[in-house]
């Protein structure tokens, strides 16, 4: 394979370990690829530049993603990304729940880290979700503080999640303070998800809170899947670790949704 003098790989080859990348991971980072690579942030940034203008990939806020809107992952392979950053938000998300709140939560990669650190918090809490994995989590809350209501339905052992039109209606007989969701990607018109059965459920969820809070890691930005869960006004808040990009951001301030952003270690 050709390459740099410098010891770096050259432009093709740098494109093709990209496209390598994106086929086993969905989302990739300018820096993580730099330093694979051994050359600057913005050489690969132009590199993803060339790749978007093809229509091979879609650019995304530090980084690049596949271009496919209707095909995600199963949960277990997203659980191996960007962990750090989902651990921060999920810590960040849950310190918006007062005590005695009630609040849904939906099932996903981001929102299991939410369900962890509140369970570590231990505050008292009344959480109905359509995730096993943060049912049980939430479960082991100590002092069994956290009181936990499992959605009805048909159960996707991959997404380790409950569906259908028996979780949506149970959800819809409650009220709560906050909704609090993931979503596959972000852009000005919203959030979307590649799986529409999810997108129902986060709907069902958001209709029924106060508070509606996205908690999404920064790899979202600039992604728009299949199915919008819901415009960019309908959720009140944003839980995520590094700035938006500008364009995106100045859709947050019009749409009057409130950024938090999660700094600093998880607890």
């Amino acid at each position: 394979m050709p390459r740099r003098t410098d010891g770096a790989p050259a432009k093709a080859q740098r494109h093709r370990s990209i496209l390598a990348a994106l086929a086993t991971d969905p989302t990739v980072r300018i820096s993580a690829l730099a330093a694979g690579f051994g050359v600057s942030a913005e050489t690969v940034r132009r590199d993803i530049e060339e790749l978007s203008r093809q229509g091979v990939v879609r650019r995304t806020y530090g980084g690049a993603s596949v271009v496919h809107a209707g095909v995600q992952p199963e949960l277990s392979s997203r659980e191996r990304m960007a962990v750090a950053e989902r651990a921060r938000i999920g810590a960040a998300a849950a310190a918006l729940v007062e005590p005695g709140a009630v609040v849904m939560l939906d099932a996903g990669s981001t929102t299991a880290h939410v369900a962890r650190a509140l369970a570590a918090r231990g505050v008292q809490a009344t959480v109905l979700t359509n995730s096993l994995s943060a049912a049980t989590d939430l479960a082991a809350a100590p002092g069994g503080t956290i009181r936990v209501l499992l959605c009805p339905g048909e159960v996707s052992a991959g997404e380790r999640g409950v569906y259908g039109s028996e979780a949506e209606a149970f959800l819809r007989r409650f009220n709560a303070d906050l909704a609090v969701i993931g979503a596959s990607g972000l852009t000005e018109e919203g959030p979307s998800d590649a799986v529409s059965r999810a997108a129902w459920v986060k709907r069902a969820m958001l209709d029924r809170a106060a508070r509606r809070v996205l908690v999404v890691d920064s790899a979202k930005f600039g992604r728009a899947l299949l199915e919008r869960v819901c415009p960019l006004g309908s959720v009140t808040d944003l839980v995520t670790e590094a700035p938006p990009p500008p364009g995106l951001s100045a859709a947050l301030a019009r749409a009057a949704v409130a950024v938090t952003l999660a700094t600093g270690l998880a607890k």
